[in-house]
C-alpha cells in the first residue's frame, strides 16, 4: 500500500512523559517551508464576528428571554426557520466562518456553538466521542475521521445552583445510531484548537498544499503536544516534502506514546522503505499485519481491480464486504452502484446511488451524486 493515512477530529492523550512532548520544536524545520500565506491565529478559532455579535444580541437574546440561556441559544442557532444551517465537512471552519457560510462538520458546529455559550455564560464540556472507524481518501491519503460533540449546562441564576455533571445536555450533530449506546471522554478547549489545525494541516494536504500544511500541524502540536494525530500528519507532510528522515522521528514518538498506533506503523513502513531500509520496514509491517489484517480500502481496492477488468459480481461483494465495516462511507456505495450498473441491476443500482447521496458530507458530493441518481430512475430494472 502506497498511501499516507491521516486522522481527522481525532483527539489523542499521552500516556506519559516523554521529551518530544516538552520540547516539540525539535521536530520542527521551518527553514524548508515557504511561509504561510496567511498568519495563523489559534485565538480566531472561537472568536465572535461583528455578525455573530448581533444575532447574539438580538436573536439569540429573544429566544433566552422567556427559554433560559441554553434553550435559547440551541433554538437560536438551530431551528431550521432561522439560520439554516446544513452539513458540510468540505473544509472545517472556524466559529465565523461557520456562522458566515451556514454550514461545517460536526467540528466547526461545535466550534461555533461552543464560542457563541461561553460569550453567554453558558458552561460548555467538549467530548471526544467513541465511534467504529471510518475511512475515507483523497488520492493517495487515507484519512480516518473522528467525532465530538458538546455539553451545555445552565447557568448558575437559571439552575438555582446547578453546576457541570447531570445538568449537561449533550448536542450532537450527528446523532447515534438507533439503540447504540454512545461513549465519549471530555477533552479541553486547548484540544479542540489542535485538532481544527490538524484538520486545516490534512485538508490543506488533499489540496497539494505542502508548505500551508506544514504551519497548520505545526501550531496543532504547539497549541497541544498532546495531539498525537498532529504529529502523524507533521510526518506525512515530511515526507510529500522528500524528507521522509525527518518524519521519522514524530511517527517514533506517537509509536512511544501509543505502541498499537497502526497509522503510525503504516506511514513508518513507507517511510522506511524511502530510506532503504527494508529489513526493518519489514519488522514494522510484520507488526502492523498482526494488528491489521485487513486494511483500510483492501476490500475497495480489489474492488476497482475487479471493475476494470469487467468482473462486476466480484465487484459487488468486494464493495460489499468494505460496507460491512463501514457502511456510511458514501464511495464505497457508489462503486457498488456502478458495478450493479455492470450487472443490469437498475433497482439495486439506484438504492446504492441512493445511499451514496444520504451518506455524503459535501454540498458538491450531495449534488453529484443526485444527478446521477436522476439519470438511474430513467432506466427501468429488468427485475420484477
Amino acid at each position: 500500500m502506497t498511501s499516507l493515512l491521516l486522522s481527522l477530529l481525532l483527539a489523542a492523550c499521552a500516556a506519559g512523559p516523554s521529551p518530544l512532548v516538552s520540547a516539540p520544536v525539535q521536530l520542527f524545520r521551518d527553514e524548508l517551508f515557504k511561509p504561510p500565506t496567511e498568519p495563523i491565529d489559534p485565538s480566531r478559532i472561537f472568536a465572535l464576528s461583528p455578525a455573530m455579535e448581533e444575532y447574539l444580541e438580538f436573536d439569540i437574546a429573544r429566544h433566552s428571554r422567556n427559554k433560559g440561556a441554553r434553550q435559547g441559544l440551541l433554538d437560536a442557532l438551530y431551528n431550521k426557520s432561522l439560520l439554516q444551517l446544513e452539513y458540510d465537512d468540505s473544509v472545517t471552519r472556524d466559529a465565523a466562518q461557520a456562522f458566515a457560510e451556514r454550514r461545517g462538520n460536526c467540528l466547526s458546529l461545535v466550534i461555533m456553538t461552543g464560542a457563541f455559550a461561553k460569550r453567554m455564560g453558558v458552561p460548555v464540556r467538549y467530548q471526544s466521542v467513541y465511534v467504529d472507524e471510518v475511512w475515507s481518501r483523497s488520492s493517495d491519503l487515507y484519512l480516518l475521521s473522528g467525532h465530538v460533540n458538546l455539553g451545555l449546562g445552565r447557568r448558575m441564576a437559571e439552575g438555582q445552583g446547578a453546576t457541570l455533571g447531570n445538568e449537561m445536555m449533550t448536542v450532537d450533530f450527528l446523532p447515534p445510531e438507533r439503540g447504540k449506546r454512545q461513549f465519549s471522554r471530555e477533552i479541553s478547549e486547548q484540544a479542540v484548537m489542535a485538532l481544527f489545525l490538524n484538520n486545516r494541516a490534512a485538508e490543506s494536504l488533499k489540496l497539494g498544499q505542502v508548505d500551508e500544511a506544514y504551519w497548520w500541524a505545526r501550531e496543532a502540536i504547539q497549541v497541544d503536544p498532546k495531539q498525537l494525530a498532529a504529529y502523524n500528519t507533521l510526518a506525512v507532510i515530511y515526507r510529500r516534502k522528500g524528507h521522509s528522515d525527518l518524519g521519522e522521528p514524530a511517527l517514533r514518538h506517537v509509536l512511544w506514546e501509543e505502541p498499537a498506533n497502526t497509522q503510525a506503523m503504516s506511514n513508518l513502513v513507507l517511510l522506511m522503505g524511502d530510506l532503504g531500509r527494508t529489513q526493518e520496514a519489514q519488522v514494522v509491517a510484520k507488526r502492523l499485519a498482526e494488528l491489521q489484517p485487513f486494511p483500510p480500502f483492501k476490500y475497495f481496492n480489489l474492488g476497482v481491480e475487479a471493475m476494470k477488468s469487467g468482473d462486476f459480481a466480484l465487484a459487488k461483494q468486494l464493495f460489499a464486504k468494505e460496507i460491512e465495516r463501514s457502511a456510511y462511507f458514501h464511495e464505497f456505495h457508489f462503486w457498488s452502484a456502478l458495478a450493479n450498473v455492470g450487472l443490469g441491476d437498475w433497482a439495486a443500482a439506484r438504492q446504492q446511488m441512493s445511499l451514496a447521496k444520504d451518506n455524503s458530507t459535501t454540498v458538491q458530493d450531495r449534488e453529484r451524486y443526485s444527478a446521477k441518481l436522476d439519470l438511474l430512475k430513467l432506466k427501468r430494472s429488468p427485475y420484477p
